[in-house]
């Protein structure tokens, strides 16, 4: 069973050629590629956050084996639900499985399910394809959707997807990519000042901070529950350093500044 390109034509351009030069021009932004272990993108409509998401992909070298990690922003499915079907569909052509790496993942974390359903409605990992595909046309994924904060589940996941691409056929060659919006339905002025305190802790390679401020403070990122498992398994792959590349708010393209959701691309290094 492969999964459909399900939000093409809605929140991402159907047509291919449309695609690929909407994504060549969003990458085209940012610039010059380095080494990395993780990366925190955005998965909000193209219009809205695909230049932010562009420059994050720029700003990385591919390899031919990712993990992504996105949120559940639906309850179905187990709260780590690690796809355990075929290929997933782009208008760009479909976009293979890993088998290898997924079952090692799902093997090591005694919280990781193999599911379907989880990932039959969501987004939030369906629009990372595209900047994948095109960055990497040889490209192969282990896609995971995570509906839990807790701290140490989030823990035994990126532990183990950084066990399974140390231990791969790539020797230890592989990206983790984390997707997820920032502050959700608020001025600019507060969104930029909470995403601070949020992106802070990240390119501080702090986990458990990046979970506890955001709960603390009230912070509606998303995808913090993704970023937070992507800086635990960076940090057992031997991260050195994270950098912001890129922020922006959905009010730079509506220009409506009193309810705005933040987008940030963020690159943990070795």
């Amino acid at each position: 069973m492969t999964r459909p390109a399900r939000y093409a034509g809605s929140w991402y351009p159907a047509d291919p050629e449309t695609l690929r030069s909407a994504v060549e021009g969003y990458i085209a932004a940012g610039g010059p590629a380095a080494p990395a272990l993780g990366l925190m993108v955005p998965h909000a409509g193209y219009i809205y956050s695909g230049r932010v998401a562009g420059i994050g992909y720029a700003a990385v070298e591919v390899p031919a084996s990712v993990v992504v990690l996105a949120p559940k922003h639906h309850p179905a499915g187990p709260p780590v639900s690690v796809w355990d079907g075929g290929g997933w569909q782009t208008p760009l052509g479909e976009v293979p499985i890993d088998e290898a790496l997924r079952d090692a993942v799902l093997a090591d974390c005694g919280e990781a399910v193999g599911d379907r359903l989880a990932h039959s409605n969501e987004h939030s990992l369906e629009l990372q394809l595209p900047f994948l595909k095109v960055r990497r046309p040889d490209l192969r994924i282990v896609p995971i959707a995570v509906g839990t904060r807790d701290a140490e589940a989030l823990r035994a996941l990126g532990e183990a997807c950084a066990k399974a691409i140390g231990q791969s056929a790539e020797g230890g060659v592989g990206l983790v990519v984390a997707s997820s919006d920032m502050s959700h339905y608020v001025s600019a002025a507060e969104a930029k000042e909470k995403d601070s305190l949020a992106l802070e802790r990240l390119i501080a390679l702090d986990p458990e901070g990046l979970l506890d401020v955001v709960e603390r403070e009230g912070i509606s990122m998303c995808g913090v529950a993704p970023a937070a498992a992507m800086l635990f398994a960076a940090r057992a792959l031997g991260a050195g350093a994270a950098e912001v590349v890129a922020y922006a708010t959905s009010g730079d393209v509506t220009g409506d500044r009193d309810e705005v959701v933040g987008y940030a691309a963020a690159a943990v290094r070795p």
